[in-house]
């Protein structure tokens, strides 16, 4: 038993593309990315953030190549890690070829900054030459200086027309192995300029709110921006800029799509904000679960309700539920259906038990 949406969302078409083993776009599901804040020179480490973002869910990681070092690095670092690994590009071209030739599976460019179309076609040579995908991302903060001229600041015509300039030169390649993004630190540019392109080309596009902020600003705003282009069936791939932890990005991601049934991994929680009326410490519980349950990556939902006026209803449509009753005796419910009690000082216990109890018999089946 899960939630059952009230709207199903009607993705966009788009073209399929391959980044390594993950499917971007077409029928596939919305990929969840993340990027590694590590020097890249720095193997031991890099190696060991990514192995993390892979384990927190994420399906593609990025990895900055600012210097040859960095670049030839990815040799070593492709080779230990099992998601497929893109080579962020900026200002150098040659960065950009050597990527490709040191196992990377996508390279990230950006048009603002990456040279002339004669470079961005070396590059497409050696993303060929090494079955390499590409990501045209176009920033808000670094758009190309006619485009800044003629439009006179980042707007998301601008951003489109860059995105569309940078598709053609692709395409005069015979190059269709690649995904767009048109990202702004401000959601309401965003949100437009990814509007625009998506009415005007078919390939995957990357979403994003680039530069969000701290985890709870950069959450909201992520949130926000990328949550409404999904709702309009827009968007293939996500990635949340936070300053934070990259884990964390990986989590907010994965909370976006759960929130619009568009993906669900881990556990579900659907608690209250509790009030006096609570029988057990709501906040400190759900707290304790989160931790204790972060193994799980099985899809499984959970009500941790403080009483009884929104517990039952909330139990209903959970696989595992709690409700706070009176005298320390608290009610279980498995499959929306009352099954037992259980006492305060057993709770984490017995819901951590029994989510558990849960997760293996999903992957048993």
């Amino acid at each position: 038993m899960s939630i059952r949406p009230f709207r199903d969302i009607k993705r966009r078409k788009t073209k399929k593309i391959k980044v390594g083993k993950i499917d971007v776009g077409g029928d596939a599901p919305i990929s969840v990315q993340s990027m590694t804040n590590t020097l890249t020179t720095n193997i031991k480490e890099t190696i060991k953030q990514i192995n993390q973002l892979a384990e927190a869910g994420a399906d593609i990681v990025r990895v900055s190549c600012p210097d040859q070092e960095s670049s030839l690095a990815l040799k070593k670092i492709v080779n230990e890690v099992d998601v497929p690994i893109v080579a962020d590009i900026h200002f150098h071209y040659k960065r950009a070829i050597e990527a490709a030739k040191s196992g990377a599976h996508c390279l990230r460019i950006n048009p603002g900054n990456i040279g002339s179309v004669d470079r961005v076609h070396e590059v497409l040579k050696a993303a060929k030459d090494n079955d390499c995908s590409i990501r045209v991302g176009v920033n808000a903060g670094s758009l190309e200086k006619d485009l800044l001229e003629k439009y006179r600041e980042p707007c998301p015509e601008a951003l489109c027309e860059s995105a569309l300039r940078n598709i053609k030169i692709l395409e005069d390649k015979d190059f269709f192995n690649f995904k767009v993004s048109v990202k702004s630190s401000d959601v309401f540019l965003s949100v437009k300029a990814y509007r625009l392109l998506s009415n005007k080309c078919d390939y995957p596009l990357h979403l994003g709110i680039t530069e969000a902020g701290s985890l709870i600003p950069g959450s909201v705003k992520s949130s926000i921006g990328i949550g409404i282009l999904l709702m309009e069936g827009i968007g293939d791939t996500i990635r949340c800029s936070l300053s934070d932890n990259p884990v964390e990005e990986v989590k907010t991601g994965y909370e976006i799509l759960k929130s619009l049934n568009l993906r669900h991994r881990g556990v579900n929680i659907i608690s209250c904000p509790s009030c006096a009326r609570q029988a057990f410490p709501v906040i400190d519980t759900v707290k304790i679960l989160e931790k204790k349950l972060s193994h799980i990556k099985e899809p499984i939902t959970l009500s941790i309700i403080g009483c009884v006026v929104n517990g039952p209803g909330e139990a209903s449509q959970t696989q595992v539920g709690l409700t706070g009753g009176g005298k320390g005796n608290h009610m279980m419910y498995l499959s929306g259906i009352p099954h037992h009690k259980v006492a305060s000082n057993k709770v984490i216990e017995e819901v951590v038990t029994l989510v558990e109890k849960k997760s293996r018999e999903l992957r048993k089946n």
